[in-house]
């Protein structure tokens, strides 16, 4: 099969498309012929691969030649023991790596039905970012309805979800992001939008019970002044220095302060993809995608997502004319 693989960790660039063999499902797998697929930070993050992993002897080759994680195809052939699924089933979901490929093998609890009216690019923008933002709002952040809720950072993948997400569980949401992305955010359910480079939300003396920090720039002090004396903050993303911050700080400040500060990393769920789902199909949240790349493309999707301008998602497109 087609796919974009790798030998070494390091920026887009070490992809290559090329034929690798096609992965064969154990009795507990399914044989997924991909039609479309997505990238996310984390993407980049393992394409890279950690310094500390880089610099170890025997640890320079990648486990993985192919990278990417948000998936959405067909099923091609179910191992004995799937009873969930059979072949011909259009499925989305995510697993650690392997998406940038004309096939893949997952197990049951990794993907979903797809919604039979969103196309597969709609669905394979969905998993990682979409799992992201239900769980740290739904499950870090414990939202309830009425509550003030901002959202930092909500443009991109992760964000265009985490605003309707927000809205859907009841939610008054503030979204916070650049000039040319406020139409977006109010078009997705957003009640308040503050353009970045004109309102610093820390200065307007509005007080939220949820932050979710999406991109979060600022000090982990910086969000928490903004939180009611209740209120939770947290961390998805964000520069280095902001990250390492709140994972070193946050359970101590949640220790000695009623403002609590999480940072966390989705898990693939199957029955959080099918919340996911059902929004998608009572029209309570619909795929933002900002470009579409083929699959021999994919490392300029990775360069393009690099950038952080993208508003919603960067998908891949696997034609069918690529599939063997």
């Amino acid at each position: 099969m087609k796919a974009m693989a790798r030998t070494r960790y390091g920026p887009p660039d070490v992809l290559q498309f090329m034929e690798v063999p096609k992965p064969v499902p154990t009795d507990d797998e399914m044989l997924i012929r991909i039609h479309a697929a997505s990238v996310n930070p984390m993407d980049s993050f393992v394409l890279r691969g950690a310094p500390l992993i880089r610099g170890l002897p025997g640890l320079r080759t990648p486990k993985h030649r192919v990278p990417g994680a948000d998936i959405a195809g067909r099923v091609e052939e179910a191992g004995k023991n799937v009873k969930g699924f059979r072949a011909g089933d259009e499925v989305f979901g995510a697993k650690g790596a392997g998406a940038f490929a004309e096939y893949v093998c997952v197990t049951e609890d990794q993907v979903a039905m797809k919604p039979a009216a969103s196309s597969f690019e709609d669905a394979a923008a969905v998993p990682v970012a979409g799992l992201t933002a239900l769980q740290g709002l739904r499950d870090k952040g414990r939202i309830q309805p009425g509550q003030k809720v901002l959202i930092y950072g909500a443009s991109g993948g992760v964000g265009t979800f985490a605003v309707q997400i927000a809205k859907a569980l009841g939610g008054e949401v503030t979204a916070v992001c650049s000039t040319r992305n406020m139409e977006i955010a109010r078009s997705l359910g957003a009640k308040h939008v503050i353009d970045y480079t004109r309102e610093d939300f820390r200065k307007n003396g509005q007080r939220y019970d949820l932050i979710l920090g999406v991109q979060a720039h600022h000090s982990i002090f910086d969000y928490r002044r903004a939180l009611s004396p209740d209120g939770i903050y947290v961390v998805v993303g964000g520069g280095m220095f902001e990250v390492i911050q709140a994972l070193l700080l946050a359970p101590l400040l949640s220790r000695i302060s009623s403002k609590k500060t999480c940072l966390f990393i989705a898990k693939i769920r199957q029955k959080d993809l099918l919340f996911l789902k059902g929004l998608l199909e009572t029209g309570k949240m619909v795929s933002v995608i900002d470009k579409r790349f083929p699959l021999q493309n994919t490392a300029d999707a990775m360069r393009y997502l690099e950038e952080r301008h993208a508003q919603g998602k960067v998908v891949i497109s696997v034609s069918e004319g690529n599939q063997t």
